[in-house]
């Protein structure tokens, strides 16, 4: 465990650091998983994964939940419009105890934060919220044109100062290729096995959802439970309004009571 200050000069443990995970490039295989909860954020811990990334509106519950996880703060894209808004975005992370800052944005708010010592993880490959620039939802790097103008990418963000990419559904032989060669510790998200750490949201992970994305796999099924749930959930409701409305609600043996004779005491002066 490696002992740091946070950006709010706190004396924290870590499991990791930035420079840690730069030296462990291409020699050891990391896992990252999504965290928005202490819950979550104390499960994953619990299940001894890596890193954790979360919204960074969450970084403090996440932070309680995994005390000593790298922890990236995600900076939503539509949320924090401006550079200014970025980097006031990303400073409030860091003191709520973020280790490093993600951002979809491009090279120049990446530079904006790299020249203020934010570990930044930068987004390449698919960026969802930006596909329809690349014809809709689809892996990136299908032609040698596009994985190269995919390298000069990664290339862009090297000169930025990017510490780490989230690479999403590249072609698994493009991202083994681009991951050799490029200085950025990559996190693969359905790009394959050939990142240096291999990262899949915890909901996917988990199976929270009736289908998942073809890049990911339900190692649980979450989504059974959660309908169980609604089920039970309706039937209690169903039971409650029943015998309330009929009477057998609230029993005998689920009320207080006064003594008989301070009741006709009560009664007597009420009049």
């Amino acid at each position: 465990m490696k002992r740091i200050y946070d950006w709010d000069a706190r004396q924290q443990g870590r499991n990791y650091t930035a420079a840690d995970l730069r030296a462990l490039k291409g020699v050891r295989k990391l896992v990252q998983t999504t965290a928005n909860s202490t819950e979550e954020a104390a499960a994953a811990r619990d299940a001894g994964l890596d890193l954790v990334m979360g919204n960074a509106h969450n970084t403090a519950a996440v932070r309680a939940g995994a005390p000593d996880m790298f922890l990236t703060a995600a900076v939503a894209l539509p949320d924090f419009p401006t550079e200014g808004d970025v980097l006031r975005a990303a400073f409030r992370a860091m003191k709520d105890g973020a280790d490093s800052v993600y951002t979809a944005r491009g090279p120049h708010v990446v530079e904006v934060l790299a020249r203020e010592d934010i570990p930044v993880m930068c987004h390449l490959g698919l960026v969802p919220r930006k596909s329809t620039w690349n014809g809709g939802l689809r892996a990136i790097g299908k032609t040698a044109g596009e994985a190269f103008e995919l390298w000069q990418s990664f290339r862009r963000m090297e000169n930025a100062g990017a510490f780490s990419v989230e690479a999403e559904v590249i072609c698994a032989r493009v991202m083994t290729e681009i991951s050799r060669r490029t200085r950025l510790v990559t996190s693969s998200l359905g790009s394959g096995s050939g990142g240096d750490i291999i990262y899949l949201f915890q909901n996917d992970i988990c199976g929270e959802q009736p289908e998942s994305p073809r890049h990911a796999r339900a190692f649980g099924n979450i989504h059974a439970l959660q309908e169980r749930m609604k089920v039970e959930r309706r039937a209690a409701l169903e039971a409650f309004a029943k015998e309330a409305r009929g009477g057998s609600f609230p029993g005998l043996d689920e009320i207080a009571d006064i003594d008989d004779a301070e009741y006709e005491k009560f009664r007597e002066r009420l009049g």
